[in-house]
C-alpha cells in the first residue's frame, strides 16, 4: 500500500452540527454544505476547539462554515466515521459526533462563505444527498422525532 492510501489505526474525534429549522413547515427542514475539496454534501464539521464542550465546537463550525446560529443540544444525536484525506496525502478514520442545532438566524457574512455552497432541503432530500449510510439514518431520525 502506497504511504498516500495508508490509514492511521487510531480514530479521531470531530464534533458536526445538523442544522434544521421547522420554518413553518410539519417537517424540519436540514442545512447541508459542501466540503471545500471534493464538494460533496456534508454537514459542519471539524475538530475540537479548545476550552468549548463538544456541542459548543459544532456550534461554531456550524457558523464558520454556513454562518448559521442557534440553539445546539447538550447530547450528541447520533455518530457517523468517515475516511479523511489530509493534505499530505494520508488518510485517517474519524467518528463524527453529531449535535443538532436549531437555527434561528443566519449570518449575511461568515467565515467560509466563498468556500462552500450552502442549501435548505427536506430532512428525506438530504438523507438522499449526503454518502455516510449512518449520516443519512441521522437525518431521518431527526425529522421523524421532532415535531415541534
Amino acid at each position: 500500500m502506497s504511504n498516500s492510501r495508508r490509514a492511521t489505526s487510531r480514530k479521531r474525534v470531530q464534533y458536526a452540527a445538523l442544522p434544521y429549522r421547522f420554518n413553518g413547515h410539519a417537517q424540519p427542514e436540514v442545512m447541508l454544505v459542501t466540503s471545500r475539496g471534493t464538494r460533496r454534501w456534508i454537514i459542519p464539521k471539524g475538530w475540537p476547539h479548545k476550552g468549548k464542550t463538544p456541542g459548543r465546537s459544532a456550534a461554531r463550525e456550524a457558523f464558520e462554515e454556513a454562518g448559521v446560529l442557534g440553539a445546539v443540544s447538550r447530547r450528541s444525536i447520533g455518530s457517523f466515521s468517515y475516511d479523511k484525506r489530509l493534505k499530505k496525502g494520508g488518510i485517517i478514520r474519524c467518528e463524527v459526533r453529531v449535535f443538532g442545532l436549531e437555527v434561528k438566524r443566519q449570518r449575511k457574512v461568515w467565515p467560509e462563505q466563498r468556500e462552500r455552497e450552502v442549501r435548505w432541503l427536506s430532512a428525506r432530500a438530504a438523507a438522499g444527498r449526503v454518502r455516510e449510510p449512518m449520516l443519512s439514518a441521522i437525518i431521518r431520525r431527526l425529522a421523524s422525532t421532532s415535531k415541534a
